[in-house]
């Protein structure tokens, strides 16, 4: 963390699944309990780290599902009502909430860019008490989780609206979070204890972390308290 200097930045957009909400094992669980209703292959929390894409539908393919026999839309509700049932058995990553009043110390403005459900987002980050940490919360309108690049791009335009926004970087733990943030023309952090093993976010050509408290500990070296 040494060679990247986050006060230099006006905002931060966070990712909210497996960045600062820790859900990684709920998601394989209830796509192992989806695999084994329909006699399928179950996968290991490493398998599904080497699998786990963007959009998710890819990643449905490479866990084995076809398609052609069941459509992807019926699947990815099933899942989605089973995570509903059970997210708030999750929690935030250790130091998430520590790392989030960091920023806001620094007068860094926060915003969150999620793949999830606009209205589910909203809701779960009132539930775990750190709304008041962001500015703008840009989360999809429907449950399938395929693309924030657009939504990105808007965000972008509410973050730049009053002019204020001089560098922007977006921190998350997946591929996909990379190839928003160069979409977005924006500087990027991964971590990588999230849905996609840190060895793949380690191929490319972005700063990764191994988790949040690493990120916490940066800023605490540099003065930031609590």
């Amino acid at each position: 963390m040494e060679s990247m200097d986050l006060n230099k930045y006006s905002d931060v957009i966070w990712d909210w699944n497996g960045t600062l909400f820790d859900d990684v094992n709920l998601c394989n669980n209830i796509m192992n309990h989806l695999l084994v209703s329909r006699s399928l292959p179950t996968l290991t929390l490493n398998r599904y780290k080497d699998i786990f894409t963007f959009p998710v539908r890819e990643y449905y393919i490479k866990a084995g599902y076809d398609f052609s026999r069941e459509p992807f839309e019926k699947i990815g509700a099933e899942f989605m009502v089973e995570y509903e049932e059970k997210k708030m058995n999750c929690k935030l990553f250790p130091y998430s909430a520590k790392v989030l009043n960091n920023f806001q110390s620094l007068n860094i403005r926060q915003h969150l860019l999620s793949a999830y459900e606009q209205e589910s987002l909203t809701t779960i980050i009132k539930y775990h008490g750190i709304s008041e940490y962001f500015t703008f919360i840009k989360g999809l309108d429907h449950i399938y989780a395929d693309d924030k690049v657009n939504i990105g791009k808007q965000l972008m335009k509410e973050i730049s609206v009053d002019g204020t926004s001089s560098e922007v970087i977006l921190i998350g733990d997946t591929i996909h979070d990379f190839e928003v943030a160069n979409e977005l023309g924006i500087d990027c952090l991964l971590v990588g204890n999230g849905h996609q093993n840190i060895d793949r976010l380690k191929e490319l050509q972005v700063k990764v972390i191994n988790n949040i408290k690493e990120l916490y500990s940066h800023l605490n070296k540099k003065g930031i308290s609590d």
